[in-house]
């Protein structure tokens, strides 16, 4: 009887574990989300890895994880290193590909608690409102296979990115409006200076006449009392 329930067991195991291997060998995660700020603001939150506390959902699981920046912002070959708390673990992020303000790429590289390696990219399209599509390609190893029977990888990490997402709309947002603001003051500054030196001229002018004319005045009047 004992035999029986081994063998049994085998071959369920067997089973589901032929069943994992058949699972695809890649995985590709996407999201999207409209953003109403000119391209360049967006992106200055996407290429600089100092910028990505301020919306990435990875930064909020452990603020006080140790962060090592490397190379310049926005540049092929800046890097990004962290080490935290069991949630984020250990990993790098490094850029492969920029073409700004339009599209960025980064390989991601995880350390603990898992060994594992994806690329990441972010898009834009659009004029005042940018289109951002958040997007994580990567291969599954056997055990991932096997997670993935149990665990919706799209779900999972969609649901980062959606919150991710949603964060750089708001700081995005925020920061378009403060410069649309900034530079309606700046331009009302320059419209009324200029206008105050317009006034300023006018009025500059219409003193150098009035001088001009009270002289030709006097002149005339030396004139007259010379003829008599």
């Amino acid at each position: 009887m004992l035999k029986k329930v081994v063998v049994v067991f085998v071959l369920i195991v067997g089973g589901f574990l032929a069943f994992a291997a058949t699972q695809p060998g890649t995985y590709h995660v996407e999201r999207s989300a409209d953003i109403e700020a000119p391209a360049a603001i967006v992106f200055a939150e996407l290429d600089d890895f100092h910028n990505w506390q301020a919306w990435s959902p990875w930064e909020k699981m452990d603020p006080a994880m140790k962060k090592t920046f490397e190379g310049p912002a926005g540049q092929v070959g800046s890097s990004y290193a962290w080490e935290g708390n069991k949630d984020v673990g250990k990993g790098r992020m490094s850029v492969t590909a920029v073409e700004a303000p339009r599209r960025i790429e980064y390989k991601l590289e995880f350390i603990e608690p898992f060994a594992a390696v994806a690329s990441n990219r972010f898009s834009l399209a659009g004029e005042t409102t940018q289109k951002v599509t958040w997007s994580m390609d990567g291969d599954k190893s056997f055990p991932a296979k096997v997670m993935g029977i149990f665990m919706d990888m799209d779900a999972a990490i969609g649901k980062d990115f959606e919150a991710g997402l949603l964060a750089l709309k708001s700081v995005s947002e925020t920061k378009a409006k403060a410069a649309a603001e900034e530079a309606a003051r700046t331009q009302a500054e320059a419209e009324a200076a200029a206008q105050a030196e317009a006034a300023a001229a006018a009025e500059a002018e219409a003193a150098a006449k009035i001088a001009a004319e009270a002289e030709a005045a006097k002149g005339k009047g030396k004139g007259k009392r010379k003829a008599k």
